[in-house]
C-alpha cells in the first residue's frame, strides 16, 4: 500500500470518527442541521443561512507555501501542510463588497484561498483561528485547511458570512 493510500486511509478513518463523535452529541432540544463535510459551496449576496458553514479534516503532506506559490500575502504567511486538492471550493455568483470566511478548528490551523485576483493566505485571524475578510470578485475560489503539523489532521467548521 503506498503511503498516499495510506494516509487517505488515515483521513478517511478520522473523518468517521469525527461523524460519530458529533453525531452523538446531544443536541440541547433543538433539532439542527449538520453542516456538510467538505462541501463546495454556490452563494450569492443575502445568502441564507448567514453564517453558512460547512466542515472538515485540516491537515495534510503538502508544503502550505507550495500550493500558494507564495511565501506570504498581504493577509499573513502561507504556512502549515494541506492536501493537493482543495477542501472546498467556494462559487461567488456575483461580486461581495465584504465577504468573510472564518475557521473554528480545537488545534491552530491555517487557510489557503486562491480564486480571482489572486492568492491570500492566513493562520491567526482571531486567535488561533485563521480567516480572510474583504472585497471579493465573482467567481470559483479553491480553500485549503492546514494544520501546523506535517500529515496531522484535525476537525473544523469553516464559516462563511456577509455579517460584518
Amino acid at each position: 500500500m503506498s503511503k498516499t493510500t495510506l494516509n487517505e486511509g488515515i483521513r478517511f478513518s478520522l473523518m468517521i470518527v469525527t461523524l460519530g463523535v458529533i453525531s452523538a452529541l446531544p443536541s440541547g432540544g433543538k433539532a439542527q442541521e449538520t453542516p456538510p463535510i467538505f462541501g463546495d459551496i454556490t452563494i450569492s449576496q443575502k445568502f441564507s443561512p448567514d453564517p453558512l458553514t460547512v466542515r472538515g479534516m485540516s491537515g495534510g503532506l503538502v508544503a502550505g507555501d507550495k500550493i500558494a506559490g507564495i511565501v506570504d500575502t498581504s493577509t499573513g504567511p502561507c504556512t502549515g501542510f494541506v492536501d493537493k486538492a482543495p477542501d472546498h471550493t467556494i462559487k461567488l455568483t456575483n461580486k461581495f463588497d465584504y465577504l468573510k470566511l472564518q475557521i473554528q478548528a480545537p488545534q491552530d490551523t491555517t487557510i489557503i484561498v486562491k480564486g480571482p485576483g489572486g492568492t491570500w493566505c492566513n493562520d491567526d485571524l482571531d486567535g488561533k483561528h485563521p480567516g480572510i475578510v474583504g472585497e471579493w470578485l465573482p467567481g470559483d475560489y479553491q480553500v485549503w485547511i492546514g494544520s501546523y503539523d506535517k500529515d496531522k489532521y484535525f476537525p473544523y467548521t469553516l464559516q462563511v458570512t456577509e455579517v460584518k
